[in-house]
């Protein structure tokens, strides 16, 4: 069985293509290299992937790719942090848009005239951006008013993209959307424009990367944006891989769409409490609340019974255990300058 993984640099994508190599499939990886560069993983040399730079934008190349493939996890995206959200307002959305109907045009060829059985489409928790209904189950994107953010928007029409080239050319899909992935890999992005938090750089402008690098460069009190109290279920990124994994596999999967998530509720706060604690244990904790961003979402609590209930998927590893991979490896990133 054979797979194309468009977006094979990004974050969630070296975690699925360990998992994919790890179940036995042939991988072959897609990515512009625009966001962070050159990126060398454990999987780089395996026997059964192939990396390829290119252009997901780029159909025809996309369509040559899938000439053998099986499976198409469609992950490609210009994504950043929510500072890109209103930096890159604009960029997000029509570069997305035209990376997406360029993996749709080449899935549609693909599956009418080789062998292609199924697109994933990797969406985002962000589609739930105005959503007051939690836990938010599978189908309250429909129900709740849109996004406010282009990139939350975009990721809406994404899934509508599946829906339409499924009722008009019947290619069979499955939605995933992973919430607030958390790991280690992602490095300082090279679209990144320089935002300060106190007087540390904020190096990807996800909560638990920043959090890491200001507590080991000693920022004393820790900035957080907004007041703390913003709830999140952080999800390590080898759990979600299995997720996307299992619901690649399913047949119970086709045409259906899956919160990807732990079911564990923290705060900002209480992320940044424990992060403090691990690295700096003999310093009381002090923090001030720095003006938030705009798109910066109160609460995101998904339900995940659908997921438990058709793909048995179940996320086991708690932000502690996630912590004592991402910890160790943040301290040699900011060593080495990378962050």
């Amino acid at each position: 069985m054979k797979i194309l993984v468009t977006g094979a640099g990004g974050f969630i994508a070296g975690y699925l293509i360990e998992e994919l190599l790890r179940a036995g499939y042939e991988v072959v990886g897609l990515d512009n290299l625009s966001k962070y560069g050159p990126v060398h993983r454990g999987f780089s040399d395996h026997p059964r992937y192939k990396f390829v730079r290119g252009d997901a934008k780029d159909a025809a190349l996309v369509e040559e790719l899938l000439r053998d493939c099986d499976h198409f996890v469609a992950g490609a995206a210009v994504i950043g942090g929510i500072a890109l959200f209103h930096e890159l307002a604009y960029d997000l959305l029509a570069e997305n848009e035209r990376i997406t109907a360029s993996a749709f045009d080449a899935a549609i060829r693909a599956h009418r005239e080789q062998k292609l059985q199924k697109i994933t489409v990797i969406s985002s928790s962000m589609v739930f951006e105005s959503t007051n209904v939690y836990p938010t189950p599978e189908g309250e994107e429909r129900r709740s008013p849109p996004p406010q953010s282009t990139y939350g928007f975009q990721k809406l029409a994404t899934e509508y993209f599946a829906q339409g080239a499924n009722e008009q050319y019947g290619l069979p899909f499955t939605i995933v959307r992973p919430f607030n992935c958390i790991g280690i890999g992602e490095s300082r992005a090279a679209v990144e424009s320089t935002v300060m938090s106190g007087n540390v750089r904020l190096a990807m402008s996800h909560v638990v990367p920043d959090l890491v690098q200001k507590v080991l460069k000693g920022e004393d009190p820790l900035h957080i944006l907004g007041s703390g109290d913003q709830v999140r279920h952080y999800t390590y990124g080898g759990d979600l891989a299995h997720g996307i994994r299992l619901a690649i596999e399913s047949p119970e999967a086709r045409n259906e769409d899956f919160n990807l998530s732990s079911t564990q509720s923290m705060t900002v706060l209480e992320l940044a409490e424990m992060i403090w604690k691990r690295i700096r244990p003999r310093d009381p904790f002090r923090y001030i609340s720095d003006k938030p961003f705009r798109y910066d979402v109160q609460r995101r609590i998904p339900s995940t019974e659908k997921a438990k209930r058709i793909l048995k998927f179940e996320a086991t590893t708690s932000v502690s255990e996630a912590l004592d991979e991402i910890v160790p490896w943040i301290r040699e990133q900011v060593a080495v300058g990378a962050i």
